[in-house]
């Protein structure tokens, strides 16, 4: 039991495992930001080339 308390080997995968976790995160919101403003400035353009006449 000692030996198992002691044994930070799965602490070290948890801990890059949750470094990953934040870096993933912080990647999805980034690109989610810039993905949507881009998104919105497309639809906005095709939008306003429309008269509104058919």
């Amino acid at each position: 039991m000692k030996w198992f308390l002691s044994d930070e080997e799965g602490a070290t995968a948890m801990e890059y495992g949750l470094i990953v976790a934040i870096i993933a995160v912080a990647l999805v919101v980034a690109v989610q930001g810039e993905t949507g403003t881009r998104l919105q400035k497309a639809f906005n353009d095709a939008a306003s080339g429309f008269d509104g006449t058919t």
